[in-house]
């Protein structure tokens, strides 16, 4: 006998094809996060350069990290570049946009300002193509990577006498930043293209990235592809099944009707009479043509083709019903997706006049790592102030048996000098895995005893664990020097420490008095207004607004250590430190924090902001009841 026809497969093909279409369509592709990308390069990518070149421009949206590494390779394999600078920032041809993450969802921004790094060629070689690579870590923490080429076609230039290729390779810490955030999960959009991996390095002290809070795109396309999925899934299962005629058999022959015995009768019967239509047979038109065979039951009545159901029709129903409840399942993963990712983001316009935060997310981030819900204002934690001090820090030179032991503990005023030390464990040997807090492995805050003199410097640890900076105190007297930073545990778990101990400048000392309480302070071209009355003992949002002098408006506050602001609060008397952490965007157009005041006192506030590159410190006095 003959079988029925199946059905073609093309169906299926298509519909296969429609739910791989949707899930690409839905699946929303995660733009690049990074900050800090190459926005333009002199000479430029791929163009020719027909005179000698000193240097080599490249060109990023915001500033490198002072351990960036640049090199730059001749036709024949060997590194020209001569060391790197920061040159001026200047405008770019064309804005360049970045995707930063805002309430959960990726919004763009864009930055009309190139910062460029400045690297030296010692000399040209031969004519031919030049490689330039860079390595970086930006203000988010996303590493900033990647390689450009040029071609020289003027003469040969000859190296400086007595000069050398150079041989050095990435800055320990900066290799530990970037392979500790690739580790955790996060992508480099950074790089326009990919640099070749540096050489290894000896063994070398470690520096983790602490954990950041880049989150993944909105769940609207996970959704909406989880429910396809399954839809499809049930709709395969049941299109799978056989087609049931009316009376309840398959359209298969089953028993009863099985193989026919010589003779051409049924298995156990006598010839079936059917006009010359054999069940499975098919039956010759006048004309040639064929017709559809006709299932014949085991009465041996015949059922009229239109009685019977076709496998091909029913196949066609099942399909449409398919796709239909398809395409109503990936719309409703579609709402389903929205649902909760929507919302306004923070505004960036302020109201006249400077009022404290505003909260604008579903929580907000304290500086201790606590979440803030919506609305939040004024209010305590258990420990805070009273009896309990621990938050003021920095008083003591050894804390949890870790210690600070710098080199030496005096150095003349009105000189730079480096200001060597080690963090060393309760072992005595120094300590080498740090864990990276806003973009540094260890931030060191100078300040006089007077609270004057305010500097935030980042050094450099060499392979043994001392770091080194180096540090110019304009006038002579007593400063102290706070070590802050967060060490790695054995389990990789980070402790936050502030270490403190004086250093001395020694010569005649006058000590100064701090100017009275403000809300406004100048730094630089630009006027700072403070909003916000701390409390003892009370965790309080603080809000500041950066305006330029002679009313010329907001100033376009930049991110600086992975941040629009760090402000650094410091205790008249026993110069207790109080390093408050910032919300991660702007709150109605100011830098927002919240402070807990951890006792009743007189306070310096240090904050550090940046705006066209350039790094500036307001200071405030606050008096806390």
């Amino acid at each position: 006998m003959r079988r029925l026809t199946p059905a073609p497969a093309w169906p299926l093909a298509g519909l296969v094809a429609l739910l791989f279409a949707a899930v690409l369509l839905l699946v929303p592709a995660r733009p690049a996060a990074a900050h800090g990308t190459l926005a333009m390069s002199v000479p430029a990518a791929g163009a020719t350069a027909s005179k000698p070149l000193t240097e080599v421009r490249l060109y990023f949206t915001e500033k490198v990290a002072a351990n960036a590494h640049f090199t730059i390779t001749a036709p024949g394999g060997g590194r020209v570049d001569g060391g790197w600078s920061y040159g001026e920032p200047q405008p770019l041809p064309a804005p360049v946009t970045e995707y930063v993450l805002a309430d959960g969802m990726f919004q763009p921004r864009e930055y009309a300002t190139g910062f460029p790094a400045v690297v030296r060629v010692a000399h040209l070689p031969a004519v031919g193509e030049y490689t330039a690579t860079y390595l970086s870590v930006a203000s988010d923490g996303e590493p900033v990577r990647g390689t450009l080429t040029f071609r020289y076609a003027g003469p040969a230039t000859a190296a400086p006498t007595g000069w050398r290729p150079p041989t050095d390779q990435p800055d320990p810490t900066l290799l530990a930043a970037v392979a500790q955030h690739e580790n955790s999960g996060h992508g480099s959009g950074a790089a326009t293209s990919s640099a070749p991996t540096p050489a290894a390095a000896a063994p070398s002290p470690t520096v983790a990235a602490a954990p950041t809070g880049h989150g993944g795109g909105a769940p609207i396309g996970w959704v909406s592809a989880g429910v396809a999925l399954v839809a499809t899934l049930v709709g395969l299962v049941l299109w799978r099944r056989r087609p049931i005629r009316a009376g309840g058999t398959p359209a298969r022959r089953r028993a009863g009707t099985s193989k026919r015995q010589p003779g051409g009768s049924p298995a156990g019967g006598a010839r079936t009479p059917t006009r010359g239509r054999t069940e499975g047979r098919v039956r010759s038109s006048p004309k040639g043509r064929t017709r559809p065979p006709v299932a014949v039951p085991a009465d041996g009545a015949p059922q009229h083709p239109a009685a019977a159901p076709s496998y091909l029709g029913a196949s066609n129903t099942r399909l449409a019903l398919l796709v239909g409840a398809l395409v109503l399942s990936l719309l409703a993963g579609f709402g389903l997706g929205r649902i909760g990712t929507g919302g306004a983001t923070a505004g960036t316009a302020r109201p006249a006049g400077v009022t404290a935060p505003v909260a604008t997310g579903t929580a907000q981030a304290a500086g201790d790592g606590h979440r803030h819900p919506q609305g939040a204002g004024a209010h305590t934690h258990p420990g805070d102030g009273g009896a309990d001090r621990t938050q003021a820090t920095g008083t003591t030179v050894s804390v949890g048996g870790y210690t600070l032991r710098p080199e030496r503990r005096f150095q003349p005023a009105g000189r730079s000098e480096d200001y060597r030390f080690r963090v060393v464990g309760s072992d005595g040997r120094p300590v080498t895995r740090f864990a990276v807090v806003h973009d540094k492995p260890l931030h060191l805050v100078v300040v006089g005893r007077d609270l004057t003199g305010y500097q935030h410097l980042h050094p450099s640890m060499g392979p043994d664990g001392t770091w080194s900076v180096p540090l110019r105190l304009l006038r002579a007297g007593t400063y102290r020097v706070y070590a802050d930073f967060a060490v790695l545990g054995p389990d990789g778990a980070a402790t936050p420490l502030v270490l403190g101990v004086d250093h001395h400048a020694p010569g005649a000392y006058a000590p100064a008095t701090p100017p009275p309480p403000r809300a406004q302070a100048t730094a630089g071209p630009f006027t700072v207004t403070m909003a916000g009355a701390p409390k003892a003992g009370t965790t309080v949002p603080m809000a500041f607004a950066v305006g330029r002098d002679g009313g010329a408006g907001e100033a376009a506050v930049q991110r600086y250590l992975g941040a629009y602001g760090h402000l650094v609060v410091i205790r008249e008397g026993d110069l207790g430190y109080v390093h408050v952490h910032p919300e991660p965007e702007l709150v109605n157009g100011a830098i927002s924090f919240w402070l807990t005041a951890p006792g009743a006192g007189r306070y310096r506030a240090f904050l550090d902001f940046q705006v066209d590159g350039t790094v500036h410190t307001a200071e405030y006095t606050i008096d806390v009841q």
